[in-house]
């Protein structure tokens, strides 16, 4: 049996070693907040990830320490952390690095006082007067409701109007902190980078394309649209962008492009420098800026006079069209479709790599005003190359086509003939690219217009229709299916 005096110095020299730790980590415990931010720098990917550099000044003891790095995405990716001393890189070592996201709420905060005192505090009214009633009790847990011990009672369902809690868990953090147990060789201040990828930030290009009214020749202007989702703010940054597929291991879902706040840039030219890094073209901001948390930022990408357009008509037949007889009757209808056309370099007041991204089509009407008619997608576009956008389909541009005949020659091999009327209510003639997608090993017999083979299985024709009239192709193939 262990003597009264040899337990209370057993508990005084356990609360002394309590003291001295606690002690202990005060003193070799750094933070590090936004407020010692030297540069920052943010480089966005087009997958839904971001790299972030943060450098800051912090001071550091000799030996052992730990550093809190606060201030940073809620979204962080724990494996890609990595902090270095700028200032003095040899005398900086990582021992540890630690990432809590055990977060302050009421909830995780009574839960972590499991086993502790805290203060209730109630309010009593009486003879219209309200009195505040302090009561401290131990929580014995809190499960599916706080379990209290007040004096000597076990009482559940006891309400209060404010908890009071004497201090902070340890272990429990009011935002997302990086954690790190250093051992520093070189006191005083020193400049430290850290740096981690981050999800929930994502970026495309988004573009508006305004023709004049013969569709001959455009104007061009390139948008970034930029959305933080990752729980924190980039204040100040230098901001790049990244274009290009970059493989990942294992690829987060693309972002939605929206947040509840939307900042619009209207730039007179483009306010980014592009350069080609490995495989990927680099976009550079030259200028800071600041990109709160949930919002969508747009920033002017490119403006561009100018461009030459051509206009085509075209219209793709269906595959099945060729495997069986067509059902006699009406004629099939096909939309013929419009698409616009330019080619992205210096010549057409481009040159330059467009990243992926929507383009929206709008033109301006008898009295100027302008009208949306149509977008599509492109993809990452090099210069030199050509865009086609769809745009939509031809109101007054008609295709019927019929099959004219159909003949078995053998157990693989067909016959068939094919009519397609062309009629424009334009007041313009107009040329209709016609695809016909046969399929197999095909032979043309006919045709009353030339045609040009765009590939193994289709040919293609080009017919010139005429202001208010119409176009009959015509022809005939022979076709081997295996």
């Amino acid at each position: 049996m262990l003597t009264r005096n040899v337990w209370r110095g057993l508990v005084a020299s356990t609360l002394a070693l309590l003291l001295v730790r606690a002690a202990w980590a005060a003193e070799h415990t750094e933070s590090s907040t936004r407020a010692d931010q030297k540069e920052l720098a943010v480089t966005v990917y087009n997958s839904n990830v971001a790299l972030v550099r943060d450098v800051r000044q912090v001071r550091l003891p000799t030996g052992t320490v730990d550093l809190r790095f606060m201030d940073i995405a809620a979204k962080v990716n724990p494996a890609t952390v990595h902090i270095a001393s700028l200032s003095a890189p040899k005398s900086l070592t990582v021992l540890e690095q630690n990432y809590e996201y055990d977060l302050l709420n009421p909830q995780k905060l009574l839960d972590k006082y499991v086993g502790k005192e805290v203060m209730l505090v109630r309010l009593r009214t009486q003879n219209n007067s309200t009195q505040e009633e302090y009561v401290k009790a131990t929580l014995l847990a809190n499960n599916e409701g706080p379990v209290w011990k007040v004096a000597n009672e076990i009482v559940t369902g006891m309400g209060s109007d404010r908890l009071i809690f004497p201090d902070l868990p340890e272990n429990l953090y009011s935002k997302p902190t990086l954690v790190w147990l250093l051992d520093n060789e070189h006191a005083g201040e020193q400049t430290v980078e850290a740096s981690y990828l981050t999800g929930d930030m994502n970026w495309n290009a988004d573009y508006v394309l305004t023709v004049a009214a013969n569709q001959k020749v455009g104007d061009l202007n390139g948008w970034v649209t930029l959305v933080n989702n990752s729980g924190t703010a980039f204040k100040n940054a230098q901001l790049q962008l990244v274009a290009g597929a970059v493989h990942r291991v294992a690829p987060s879902a693309p972002a939605p492009l929206n947040g509840p706040a939307m900042e619009l840039r209207r730039a007179a030219k483009a306010e980014f420098a592009q350069e080609a890094i490995s495989e990927y073209h680099l976009y550079t901001l030259e200028r800071r800026t600041t990109v709160q948390n949930n919002e969508t930022k747009q920033i002017s990408l490119l403006s561009s006079t100018g461009v030459h357009l051509e206009k085509h008509f075209e219209v793709d037949g269906q595959s099945y069209y060729y495997r069986n007889p067509q059902q006699p009757g009406a004629p099939f209808k096909d939309p013929v479709q419009v698409h616009l056309k330019f080619r992205n370099s210096e010549a057409d007041s481009l040159g330059q790599p467009l990243p992926a991204g929507t383009v929206r089509v709008y033109q301006g009407d008898s009295k100027g005003r302008v009208q949306f008619i149509g977008e599509d997608h492109i993809d990452h576009t090099p210069k030199d190359e050509t865009l086609d956008l769809h745009i939509g389909d031809a109101f007054d541009v008609v295709e019927e086509r019929k099959q004219t005949d159909y003949k078995i020659l053998g157990h693989d091999t067909y016959e068939m003939a094919y009519q397609i009327t062309l009629r424009n209510h334009k007041p313009e003639a107009i040329t209709v690219e016609v695809n016909e997608p046969i399929g197999g090993d095909w032979t043309m017999l006919e045709s009353n217009f030339k045609y040009e083979k765009t590939a193994a299985f289709a040919p293609q024709f080009n017919v010139p229709v005429a202001a208010n009239g119409k176009s009959v192709l015509k022809y005939r193939v022979r076709v081997r299916w295996w």
